[in-house]
Protein backbone atom coordinates (compact mmCIF):
# COMPACT_ATOMS: atom_id res chain seq x y z
CA UNK A 1 0.00 0.00 0.00
CA UNK A 2 1.64 3.34 -1.09
CA UNK A 3 1.91 5.87 1.71
CA UNK A 4 -0.50 8.19 0.44
CA UNK A 5 -3.10 5.25 1.32
CA UNK A 6 -2.08 4.25 4.56
CA UNK A 7 -2.04 7.92 5.65
CA UNK A 8 -5.67 8.15 4.53
CA UNK A 9 -6.69 4.71 6.34
CA UNK A 10 -4.81 5.67 9.22
CA UNK A 11 -6.17 9.48 9.54
CA UNK A 12 -9.82 8.00 8.90
CA UNK A 13 -9.48 5.61 11.65
CA UNK A 14 -8.43 8.25 14.40
CA UNK A 15 -10.66 10.40 13.53
CA UNK A 16 -13.67 7.87 13.77
CA UNK A 17 -11.77 6.86 17.63
CA UNK A 18 -12.49 9.79 18.84
CA UNK A 19 -16.07 10.17 17.33
CA UNK A 20 -15.15 12.86 14.97
CA UNK A 21 -16.74 14.18 11.80
CA UNK A 22 -14.74 16.04 9.64
CA UNK A 23 -16.09 19.43 10.67
CA UNK A 24 -15.96 18.47 14.27
CA UNK A 25 -12.30 17.93 13.69
CA UNK A 26 -11.96 21.15 11.18
CA UNK A 27 -13.44 22.79 15.07
CA UNK A 28 -11.05 21.01 17.37
CA UNK A 29 -8.04 22.76 15.27
CA UNK A 30 -9.80 25.80 15.57
CA UNK A 31 -9.89 26.43 11.68
CA UNK A 32 -6.41 26.15 10.98
CA UNK A 33 -7.55 23.62 8.73
CA UNK A 34 -10.89 23.50 6.57
CA UNK A 35 -13.22 20.68 6.18
CA UNK A 36 -12.37 20.70 2.72
CA UNK A 37 -8.62 20.27 3.56
CA UNK A 38 -9.44 17.53 5.80
CA UNK A 39 -11.20 15.50 3.33
CA UNK A 40 -8.85 15.47 0.70
CA UNK A 41 -5.95 13.79 3.09
CA UNK A 42 -8.70 11.17 3.92
CA UNK A 43 -9.59 10.45 0.16
CA UNK A 44 -5.83 9.81 -0.55
CA UNK A 45 -4.99 12.90 -2.25
CA UNK A 46 -2.83 15.01 -0.33
CA UNK A 47 -0.09 13.71 2.82
CA UNK A 48 0.28 17.50 4.73
CA UNK A 49 3.33 18.64 6.13
CA UNK A 50 4.94 17.53 9.26
CA UNK A 51 3.39 20.95 11.09
CA UNK A 52 0.00 19.95 10.17
CA UNK A 53 0.79 16.23 10.91
CA UNK A 54 1.56 17.02 14.60
CA UNK A 55 -1.48 19.15 15.03
CA UNK A 56 -3.86 16.70 13.68
CA UNK A 57 -2.10 14.07 16.06
CA UNK A 58 -2.69 17.00 19.25
CA UNK A 59 -5.97 17.00 17.82
CA UNK A 60 -6.70 13.33 17.44
CA UNK A 61 -4.67 12.42 20.26
CA UNK A 62 -2.26 9.96 18.75
CA UNK A 63 1.64 9.89 18.14
CA UNK A 64 3.20 11.30 14.99
CA UNK A 65 3.64 8.39 13.79
CA UNK A 66 0.28 6.65 13.82
CA UNK A 67 -0.66 8.07 10.94
CA UNK A 68 2.28 5.77 9.27
CA UNK A 69 2.11 2.35 10.97
CA UNK A 70 2.25 -0.25 8.95
CA UNK A 71 1.02 -3.42 11.16
CA UNK A 72 -2.19 -4.93 9.29
CA UNK A 73 -4.91 -4.98 11.65
CA UNK A 74 -8.21 -6.25 10.06
CA UNK A 75 -11.14 -7.93 11.78
CA UNK A 76 -13.43 -11.11 10.92
CA UNK A 77 -16.98 -10.54 12.31
CA UNK A 78 -17.63 -8.88 15.37
CA UNK A 79 -19.68 -10.12 18.40
CA UNK A 80 -20.62 -7.38 20.74
CA UNK A 81 -22.26 -7.92 24.20
CA UNK A 82 -23.66 -3.86 23.18
CA UNK A 83 -27.57 -2.53 24.49
CA UNK A 84 -29.43 -1.57 21.26
CA UNK A 85 -29.08 2.26 22.71
CA UNK A 86 -25.38 2.12 21.65
CA UNK A 87 -25.03 4.59 18.31
CA UNK A 88 -23.30 3.67 15.14
CA UNK A 89 -21.01 6.55 16.23
CA UNK A 90 -19.77 5.07 19.76
CA UNK A 91 -19.92 1.71 17.69
CA UNK A 92 -17.16 2.86 15.35
CA UNK A 93 -15.37 4.34 18.26
CA UNK A 94 -15.06 0.95 20.05
CA UNK A 95 -14.08 -0.49 16.75
CA UNK A 96 -11.30 1.86 15.60
CA UNK A 97 -9.79 1.98 19.36
CA UNK A 98 -9.62 -1.92 19.46
CA UNK A 99 -7.94 -1.92 16.29
CA UNK A 100 -5.47 1.02 17.19
CA UNK A 101 -4.57 -0.66 20.45
CA UNK A 102 -4.19 -3.53 18.72
CA UNK A 103 -1.86 -2.47 16.06
CA UNK A 104 0.59 -1.06 18.57
CA UNK A 105 0.54 -4.17 20.37
CA UNK A 106 1.20 -6.59 17.30
CA UNK A 107 3.54 -4.43 15.97
CA UNK A 108 5.74 -4.94 19.58
CA UNK A 109 5.53 -8.67 19.42
CA UNK A 110 6.78 -8.48 15.06
CA UNK A 111 9.53 -6.37 16.68
CA UNK A 112 10.42 -8.64 19.01
CA UNK A 113 9.73 -11.90 17.25
CA UNK A 114 6.88 -13.51 18.73
CA UNK A 115 4.47 -15.72 17.03
CA UNK A 116 1.23 -14.92 17.19
CA UNK A 117 0.22 -18.65 16.98
CA UNK A 118 -3.32 -19.96 18.83
CA UNK A 119 -4.56 -23.17 19.51
CA UNK A 120 -8.20 -23.52 20.11
CA UNK A 121 -7.98 -26.27 23.02
CA UNK A 122 -11.65 -26.66 22.19
CA UNK A 123 -11.17 -27.08 18.33
CA UNK A 124 -11.98 -31.34 18.02
CA UNK A 125 -14.52 -30.75 20.64
CA UNK A 126 -18.02 -30.81 18.11
CA UNK A 127 -20.85 -29.12 18.77
CA UNK A 128 -22.29 -27.17 21.84
CA UNK A 129 -26.30 -27.25 21.80
CA UNK A 130 -27.08 -28.04 25.25
CA UNK A 131 -26.27 -27.54 29.02
CA UNK A 132 -24.36 -30.88 29.38
CA UNK A 133 -22.28 -30.09 26.33
CA UNK A 134 -21.08 -26.52 27.93
CA UNK A 135 -20.53 -28.02 30.90
CA UNK A 136 -18.20 -30.95 29.61
CA UNK A 137 -16.76 -28.25 27.45
CA UNK A 138 -15.58 -26.43 30.34
CA UNK A 139 -14.37 -29.02 32.28
CA UNK A 140 -12.04 -29.77 29.50
CA UNK A 141 -11.04 -26.45 29.19
CA UNK A 142 -9.79 -26.09 32.71
CA UNK A 143 -8.42 -29.39 32.16
CA UNK A 144 -6.50 -28.23 28.90
CA UNK A 145 -5.33 -25.56 31.01
CA UNK A 146 -4.49 -26.87 34.28
CA UNK A 147 -6.72 -24.78 36.20
CA UNK A 148 -8.58 -27.22 38.72
CA UNK A 149 -11.68 -26.54 40.05
CA UNK A 150 -10.55 -23.88 42.47
CA UNK A 151 -11.04 -19.75 41.95
CA UNK A 152 -9.36 -18.04 38.48
CA UNK A 153 -7.70 -15.37 40.28
CA UNK A 154 -6.98 -12.98 37.14
CA UNK A 155 -9.27 -14.04 33.62
CA UNK A 156 -7.67 -11.35 31.86
CA UNK A 157 -3.90 -12.52 32.76
CA UNK A 158 -4.89 -16.23 31.55
CA UNK A 159 -6.61 -15.27 28.04
CA UNK A 160 -3.38 -13.25 27.75
CA UNK A 161 -0.90 -15.98 28.91
CA UNK A 162 -2.78 -18.41 26.02
CA UNK A 163 -2.57 -15.97 23.11
CA UNK A 164 -5.90 -14.03 23.51
CA UNK A 165 -5.44 -10.30 22.76
CA UNK A 166 -7.20 -8.65 25.50
CA UNK A 167 -8.09 -4.92 25.11
CA UNK A 168 -9.57 -2.50 27.76
CA UNK A 169 -11.68 0.21 26.31
CA UNK A 170 -12.87 3.38 27.84
CA UNK A 171 -16.57 3.60 26.14
CA UNK A 172 -20.01 4.15 26.26
CA UNK A 173 -21.49 2.20 29.32
CA UNK A 174 -24.07 0.48 27.53
CA UNK A 175 -21.08 -1.78 25.81
CA UNK A 176 -19.77 -4.62 27.98
CA UNK A 177 -17.29 -6.77 25.57
CA UNK A 178 -16.73 -7.89 22.12
CA UNK A 179 -15.00 -10.73 20.41
CA UNK A 180 -13.53 -11.62 16.81
CA UNK A 181 -10.22 -12.37 15.35
CA UNK A 182 -7.90 -9.80 13.92
CA UNK A 183 -6.30 -11.10 10.26
CA UNK A 184 -8.12 -14.36 10.47
CA UNK A 185 -6.01 -16.01 13.38
CA UNK A 186 -5.39 -13.92 16.03
CA UNK A 187 -8.18 -14.21 18.86
CA UNK A 188 -9.10 -10.82 21.03
CA UNK A 189 -12.00 -10.16 23.17
CA UNK A 190 -12.12 -6.64 25.02
CA UNK A 191 -14.04 -5.20 27.61
CA UNK A 192 -15.18 -1.89 29.17
CA UNK A 193 -13.16 -0.60 31.93
CA UNK A 194 -15.98 1.83 33.07
CA UNK A 195 -17.27 -1.54 34.66
CA UNK A 196 -13.93 -1.68 36.83
CA UNK A 197 -15.77 -1.13 40.15
CA UNK A 198 -17.41 -4.69 39.29
CA UNK A 199 -14.66 -7.26 38.30
CA UNK A 200 -16.94 -10.05 38.73
CA UNK A 201 -18.88 -8.51 35.32
CA UNK A 202 -15.77 -8.29 33.60
CA UNK A 203 -14.91 -11.82 34.76
CA UNK A 204 -18.09 -13.12 33.48
CA UNK A 205 -18.34 -10.93 30.31
CA UNK A 206 -14.75 -12.14 28.69
CA UNK A 207 -15.58 -15.76 29.40
CA UNK A 208 -19.01 -15.06 27.74
CA UNK A 209 -16.55 -13.75 25.06
CA UNK A 210 -14.12 -16.51 25.27
CA UNK A 211 -17.44 -19.27 24.64
CA UNK A 212 -18.01 -17.53 21.58
CA UNK A 213 -14.17 -17.64 20.18
CA UNK A 214 -13.96 -21.36 21.53
CA UNK A 215 -17.37 -22.96 20.95
CA UNK A 216 -18.71 -24.64 17.94
CA UNK A 217 -22.71 -23.47 18.90
CA UNK A 218 -24.08 -24.94 16.07
CA UNK A 219 -27.58 -24.63 14.66
CA UNK A 220 -29.02 -22.97 17.29
CA UNK A 221 -30.87 -19.55 17.42
CA UNK A 222 -28.97 -16.13 19.04
CA UNK A 223 -30.67 -15.87 22.13
CA UNK A 224 -29.78 -19.99 22.44
CA UNK A 225 -26.47 -18.78 21.86
CA UNK A 226 -26.22 -16.10 24.18
CA UNK A 227 -28.17 -18.89 26.72
CA UNK A 228 -25.08 -21.24 26.06
CA UNK A 229 -22.47 -18.66 26.49
CA UNK A 230 -23.80 -17.27 29.55
CA UNK A 231 -23.52 -20.82 31.17
CA UNK A 232 -20.27 -21.71 29.73
CA UNK A 233 -19.22 -18.25 31.64
CA UNK A 234 -20.34 -19.89 34.88
CA UNK A 235 -18.96 -23.32 34.28
CA UNK A 236 -15.94 -22.06 33.90
CA UNK A 237 -16.16 -19.54 37.20
CA UNK A 238 -17.68 -22.09 39.26
CA UNK A 239 -17.29 -26.07 37.73
CA UNK A 240 -20.66 -27.96 38.83
CA UNK A 241 -18.18 -30.15 41.36
CA UNK A 242 -16.72 -27.14 42.95
CA UNK A 243 -20.79 -25.59 43.41
CA UNK A 244 -21.89 -28.82 45.07
CA UNK A 245 -19.61 -29.04 47.34
CA UNK A 246 -20.12 -25.43 48.03
CA UNK A 247 -24.01 -25.78 48.47
CA UNK A 248 -24.75 -29.29 48.39
CA UNK A 249 -26.90 -31.52 45.80
CA UNK A 250 -30.34 -30.07 47.11
CA UNK A 251 -31.27 -27.37 48.65
CA UNK A 252 -34.72 -25.54 48.85
CA UNK A 253 -33.62 -22.30 49.39
CA UNK A 254 -30.37 -20.27 49.38
CA UNK A 255 -29.15 -17.54 51.75
CA UNK A 256 -27.52 -14.20 50.52
CA UNK A 257 -24.67 -14.58 52.98
CA UNK A 258 -23.38 -17.54 51.79
CA UNK A 259 -24.05 -16.37 48.16
CA UNK A 260 -21.52 -13.48 49.13
CA UNK A 261 -19.29 -15.86 50.22
CA UNK A 262 -19.12 -17.60 47.27
CA UNK A 263 -19.11 -14.17 45.06
CA UNK A 264 -15.83 -13.39 47.05
CA UNK A 265 -13.78 -16.01 46.48
CA UNK A 266 -14.70 -17.10 42.67
CA UNK A 267 -15.22 -13.87 41.52
CA UNK A 268 -19.06 -14.58 40.27
CA UNK A 269 -21.93 -12.51 41.03
CA UNK A 270 -24.78 -13.70 43.51
CA UNK A 271 -27.18 -13.37 40.94
CA UNK A 272 -24.76 -16.03 38.29
CA UNK A 273 -24.31 -18.63 41.36
CA UNK A 274 -28.16 -18.60 41.74
CA UNK A 275 -28.31 -19.19 38.10
CA UNK A 276 -25.86 -22.02 38.24
CA UNK A 277 -27.25 -23.44 41.14
CA UNK A 278 -30.65 -23.64 39.20
CA UNK A 279 -28.64 -25.12 35.77
CA UNK A 280 -26.69 -28.02 38.15
CA UNK A 281 -30.50 -28.71 39.47
CA UNK A 282 -29.46 -27.82 43.22
CA UNK A 283 -32.08 -25.65 43.31
CA UNK A 284 -35.62 -25.68 41.20
CA UNK A 285 -37.36 -23.13 38.99
CA UNK A 286 -39.87 -21.66 41.35
CA UNK A 287 -37.10 -20.83 43.75
CA UNK A 288 -35.02 -19.20 41.67
CA UNK A 289 -38.16 -16.94 40.36
CA UNK A 290 -38.80 -15.90 44.22
CA UNK A 291 -34.63 -15.42 44.63
CA UNK A 292 -34.33 -12.84 41.27
CA UNK A 293 -38.17 -11.16 42.70
CA UNK A 294 -36.23 -10.79 46.26
CA UNK A 295 -33.44 -8.96 44.02
CA UNK A 296 -35.82 -6.09 42.11
CA UNK A 297 -36.97 -6.06 45.58
CA UNK A 298 -33.63 -5.03 47.18
CA UNK A 299 -32.93 -3.03 43.90
CA UNK A 300 -29.64 -5.90 44.06
CA UNK A 301 -29.75 -6.25 40.22
CA UNK A 302 -26.93 -3.79 38.95
CA UNK A 303 -25.10 -3.25 42.89
CA UNK A 304 -25.46 -6.67 44.80
CA UNK A 305 -24.79 -6.39 48.91
CA UNK A 306 -21.52 -7.93 48.58
CA UNK A 307 -18.20 -7.14 46.09
CA UNK A 308 -15.80 -9.12 44.92
CA UNK A 309 -12.55 -7.14 45.26
CA UNK A 310 -9.97 -9.30 42.75
CA UNK A 311 -8.06 -7.30 39.97
CA UNK A 312 -8.47 -7.44 36.74
CA UNK A 313 -5.19 -6.63 34.59
CA UNK A 314 -2.45 -8.27 32.72
CA UNK A 315 1.03 -6.25 31.92
CA UNK A 316 1.80 -8.15 28.90
CA UNK A 317 1.87 -5.32 26.58
CA UNK A 318 4.48 -3.40 29.19
CA UNK A 319 6.64 -5.99 29.58
CA UNK A 320 7.05 -6.93 26.18
CA UNK A 321 7.58 -2.97 25.79
CA UNK A 322 10.44 -2.98 28.75
CA UNK A 323 11.73 -5.81 27.45
CA UNK A 324 12.31 -4.23 23.62
CA UNK A 325 13.41 -1.23 25.01
CA UNK A 326 16.67 -3.11 27.59
CA UNK A 327 17.21 -5.05 24.55
CA UNK A 328 17.68 -2.38 22.65
CA UNK A 329 15.21 -3.20 19.82
CA UNK A 330 13.60 0.03 20.10
CA UNK A 331 14.99 3.35 20.93
CA UNK A 332 12.84 5.29 23.65
CA UNK A 333 10.75 7.52 20.99
CA UNK A 334 9.31 4.15 20.08
CA UNK A 335 8.38 3.09 23.13
CA UNK A 336 7.06 6.32 23.67
CA UNK A 337 5.06 5.96 20.60
CA UNK A 338 4.03 2.18 20.88
CA UNK A 339 2.70 3.69 24.39
CA UNK A 340 0.67 5.99 22.62
CA UNK A 341 2.55 8.79 24.82
CA UNK A 342 4.59 11.59 24.26
CA UNK A 343 8.38 11.00 24.73
CA UNK A 344 8.23 13.38 27.82
CA UNK A 345 4.93 11.99 29.39
CA UNK A 346 7.36 8.41 28.93
CA UNK A 347 9.96 9.46 30.40
CA UNK A 348 7.91 10.80 33.39
CA UNK A 349 5.88 8.14 34.01
CA UNK A 350 9.00 5.73 34.05
CA UNK A 351 11.62 7.97 35.78
CA UNK A 352 12.92 5.36 37.95
CA UNK A 353 13.00 2.83 35.55
CA UNK A 354 15.18 5.44 33.10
Amino acid sequence: METKAIFAERFKSARLMNGFSLQDLADALGGTLSRQALHRYEKGEVIPDAEKINMLSKALNISPDYFFRTTKVEFSDIEYRISSKVSPKDKAIINETTKEYLSRYLELEEIIGLPHSFDNPLKDFGKVTTYERVNQAANLLREKWSLGNGPIFNIVELLEDKNIKVVKLNVDEDFDGLQTFVNGYIPVVAYNERKANKPDRIRFTLLHELAHLLLDLGDVTDKQKETLCHQFAGAMLLPEETIIAELGKHRTKLSTLELGNIKKQYGISMQAIVMRAKVCGIINENYTKQFFFLIRQQNWKVDEPVEYQGIEESNRFEQLLFRALIEDQISMSKAASLSNQSLAEFKKQHQPMF
